[in-house]
């Protein structure tokens, strides 16, 4: 399977640690996810996207990609192909307009269903799948779903796209899953306009982390606030990272269950979600 990271901050940040420095960073995991990478993040609000169905590790691309790029928002990804062929388009994450959008996880059959999966697409969506993978069909789904919320070039909240993501998944869930427990999909995924980031864990692991145990540049940083170095008490946070493993350092991570989605408005604000519950905002 893949992995997954991405982070919100109320500051453009460096991501060249979490993906290549750390001993677990993303770069180091592809040597066990050689199958294409990719890294978005933006940029006066815009998405810029670089990807490659090459190796992460030791490709000179993604060492420099990952050396400049600092950002408020960023969504990378390892692959390890179980759906579609090895080649860029089928390379994550997947954009659209503002939205992107990475998955770890598998729909079983997929040959099978896609056909069922690609009618529930909007028509106006439908045009723009150009890979074969069953995660980009995801997106797209997931991005019809959305629609029916308010106009995708809208700044939309989480009060539509936690609805818009348990709509997609169960819409999935309802088109594919058999009767087994092998038979379910996997649908862990991290999607973001650039100002609202949420992840759903829907059977891969994926942590969360919203605060450090002390900030290394608590000195000279002039956003350091509470939140930074413990559970916030506000309901905001400074920063909210996603990773499909605990990355070493500082920050204290927090094991996602199955079904949860967990997420950040444009005013970073936590919210934590799980099946069947009301929305809660920490």
């Amino acid at each position: 399977m893949c992995r997954l990271f991405g982070f919100r901050s109320v500051i453009p940040s460096q991501v060249h640690r979490s993906l290549m420095d750390a001993d677990n960073a993303l770069g180091v995991q592809s040597n066990r996810h050689p199958d294409g990478w990719g890294v978005a993040y933006y940029v006066d609000g815009s998405p810029h996207l670089t990807k490659s169905p090459r190796a992460a590790f030791g490709d000179q691309l993604f060492q420099r990609v990952s050396g400049v790029v600092a950002s408020e928002t960023v969504l990378a990804h390892v692959r390890k192909a179980t759906v579609g062929d090895i080649n860029v388009l089928n390379c994550h994450p997947f954009q659209h307009g503002r939205w992107t959008f990475a998955h770890n996880g598998e729909v079983k059959d997929f040959p099978g269903t896609v056909d069922k999966i690609r009618e529930a697409i909007a028509p106006k969506l439908r045009r723009y799948v150009l890979g074969t993978t069953d995660s980009e069909a995801l997106f797209f789904l997931f991005l019809t779903r959305l629609s029916q919320y308010g106009e995708l070039s809208a700044k939309l909240g989480l009060d539509a796209v936690v609805p818009a993501l348990r709509d997609t998944v169960k819409q999935i869930r309802e088109i594919c899953d058999g009767d087994k427990e092998e038979e379910r999909a996997l649908l862990t995924f991290l999607v973001t306009d650039g100002t609202c980031m949420a992840a759903h864990q829907g059977g891969k692991e994926l942590y969360f982390s919203t605060h450090k145990t002390r900030c290394s540049d608590r000195d000279i940083c002039p956003n350091l606030s509470p939140e930074c170095e413990a559970p916030t008490q506000t309901g905001r946070v400074n920063h909210l990272l996603f990773s499909s493993e605990p990355l070493q350092g500082e920050n204290v991570w927090n094991e996602m269950s199955e079904g949860e989605i967990v997420g950040v408005d444009w005013r970073m604000l936590l919210e934590r979600n799980l099946p069947g519950q009301l929305r809660v905002t920490e």
